[in-house]
């Protein structure tokens, strides 16, 4: 018996033995097959457990009883003219390493005179001389911003530009070691080469798709140091300078042409979206064109005819092949109108989209306003070979060299007994009433606009940008300092036009361009040519341009005060490229809520 409780004594010892030790030999163990990075690593998780448990416990008391526990507390100070609050949070005290520091209460005025800039960001120190810094020297080494507004609530401020110091150095280490590695000689293995490869690999990693510092792993931060003593050791090997500086250059080179690759397809792209029908517009312009053919034809006229040629009303045109923008460009006109019973609306289209427009405005027609839909095909106007003198401008962008492009230029024949018209860019949406533009005195001249010619605008333009002037004849006759202006919302006076036979004029230079490069195709540097002195330059406020450019950089308030707002460019609102934050001053008069644009979902 007493052999028996002996063997079971060695036994149970023997148990115990093994579980105190073996977690000690697992760890050790553990620690060896790891690189010194990962060890330190491993370490401190072990270490920290601990303090996370306290976090989360103190963490679920300011959850539930976070009304009964004492606010932090206040140190205030005065360093200048700046009173400044240092704020040490509880939940800071715990760890005796994290202080976050706010700075609010700064003047105004100081502020502006003196260019601070106030940067509140929180600190992690392991040491005890950090902790007993004062606040005037945790002031000395930060930077200012602005206060925030007393509405304003934010327990943990953080930098409202995020540095990427680190991220540069990081990638300029890479680069160095790519730089050295192909210094090395080919199919060299040495130590100093496999090494670079590894720390190079390494910070990749930990690098990732990362553009900010606050992005950035304490992981990352730790392998750039290994990196630096691996580039030093591949300094004293590969010490050609001038075999490195010409690897640089040469990858610098090839980086640039990458760069430039990448612009061009990017542009291409950019300006192929423009040039495509989206889905949806195909679908909806289809399913209107089979309805309207399906009307009998005593339905497909539209209503209010007898007001077509009243000059004592107020008219407007647009040259539209879209059915969407078309819509917008008249709900917007009416619906801005203080008197819309005075608008008559020409909508001036080609064949293709003529049945599919029509059936639009008879689905949704106006119960104030007059509209009217033409086919440009349909009129005498233009000459028998104007698609073929188009086509002699040899433009990429079928736009430039469409007739509806151009069929402006015949106006007064197209509306014979009208005296005044507002012309629109299918591109526009009005916002302001424009009847106040037929009691504009415009002195003799034939076209009101808005100038483009003030240098440092987004819709500034040049005459020398669109027009050659190293030909003889256009230098002769025109002055490249001339003030531009802009097509897109324009007060025409027909009767001015005729008399002074501008359309002719158009004709002859439109023909001189045929034959030689005399401006870029498109109607815009024509029509400054044909009306070279002829216009009326109009308040800016009637026309704000470039919310279909990238680099427009249109103010709000001025969008906002504008009475036409212009996607002028290639991101159009109805497009997937249009530009977000412009197109909500489109999308409120589109009707998606309409049953065709649900079916051919468009949305918003």
């Amino acid at each position: 018996m007493k052999q028996n409780r002996r063997w079971q004594r060695i036994l149970f010892l023997s148990l115990l033995s093994i579980t105190v030790f073996a977690p000690l030999v697992f760890v050790s163990y553990r620690l060896k097959s790891i690189t010194p990075v990962g060890r330190r690593e491993f370490i401190e998780e072990l270490s920290n457990f601990r303090h996370r448990t306290n976090d989360l416990r103190l963490n679920a008391v300011e959850q539930e009883n976070g009304e009964g526990l004492k606010g932090p507390r206040l140190i205030l100070f005065k360093e200048g003219e700046s009173n400044s609050v240092v704020r040490d949070h509880p939940s800071d005290e715990t760890d005796g390493k994290k202080k976050t520091v706010d700075f609010s209460g700064i003047d105004g005025n100081n502020h502006k005179n003196m260019g601070e800039q106030v940067i509140v960001s929180q600190r992690t120190t392991a040491n005890a001389k950090d902790q007993d810094l004062t606040a005037n020297q945790l002031a000395d080494k930060r930077d200012f911003k602005p206060p925030l507004s007393k509405g304003e609530k934010n327990s943990k401020v953080q930098p409202d530009r995020a540095t990427d110091v680190k991220i540069k150095e990081i990638r300029d280490k890479i680069i160095q070691a790519k730089a050295y590695l192909n210094s090395a000689p080919p199919g060299s293995n040495s130590q100093i080469v496999k090494e670079l490869r590894a720390r190079m690999r390494e910070l990749e990693r930990a690098v990732g798709d990362a553009i900010k510092d606050k992005d950035l792993s304490k992981g990352a931060l730790r392998r750039l140091k290994p990196m630096e003593a691996a580039l030093y050791k591949a300094s004293r090997v590969f010490n050609n300078c001038p075999a490195i500086a010409t690897k640089l250059r040469a990858m610098n080179y090839n980086t640039e042409e990458q760069v430039q690759a990448q612009k061009n397809q990017a542009s291409y792209l950019m300006h192929l979206a423009a040039r495509t029908t989206p889905k949806g517009l195909h679908c909806l312009s289809m399913r209107l064109t089979s309805e309207y053919f399906a009307l009998d034809p005593e339905n497909r006229q539209m209503p209010n005819q007898q007001n077509y040629n009243d000059p004592n009303l107020n008219h407007y045109v647009v040259f539209s092949d879209n059915v969407l923008a078309s819509a917008v460009v008249v709900n917007s006109t009416i619906h801005s109108s203080k008197e819309p019973e005075n608008i008559v609306f020409h909508v001036v289209t080609d064949s293709l989209n003529y049945p599919a427009i029509s059936m639009w405005f008879l689905l949704n027609a106006q119960s104030t306003a007059t509209i009217q839909i033409q086919n440009i095909d349909d009129m005498d106007v233009l000459p028998l070979d104007y698609d073929q003198l188009l086509m002699k401008q040899k433009s990429s962008d079928p736009r430039f060299i469409s007739t509806l492009n151009h069929a402006r230029f015949y106006l007064p024949d197209i509306f014979p007994g009208l005296n005044k018209i507002v012309v629109l860019d299918h591109d526009v949406v009005v916002q302001r009433d424009l009847s106040r533009l037929w009691s504009i005195d415009m002195k003799g001249k034939v076209v009101g606009a808005v100038e483009t010619c003030q240098e440092g605008e987004p819709s500034f333009h040049s005459m020398s940008s669109f027009i050659n002037f190293s030909d003889a004849w256009v230098a002769g006759k025109f002055n490249p300092k001339a003030c531009t202006w802009a097509f897109g919302m324009n007060l025409v006076d027909l009767e001015e036009w005729r008399r002074q036979k501008l359309t002719s004029t158009y004709i002859k230079y439109f023909n001189l361009g045929t034959k030689r490069p005399l401006w870029k195709a498109g109607s815009l540097p024509i029509g400054w040519l044909t009306f070279y002195r002829q216009t009326f330059p109009l308040d800016k406020r009637w026309h704000v341009m470039g919310l279909g450019r990238e680099s427009g950089g249109v103010k709000t308030v001025d969008i906002e005060q504008a009475a036409v707002i212009h996607y002028d460019g290639i991101m159009k609102p109805w497009l997937d490229i249009g530009i977000g934050k412009y197109k909500r001053y489109w999308n409120i008069h589109v009707p998606y809520h309409h049953s065709y644009l649900q079916q051919c979902n468009i949305q918003a």
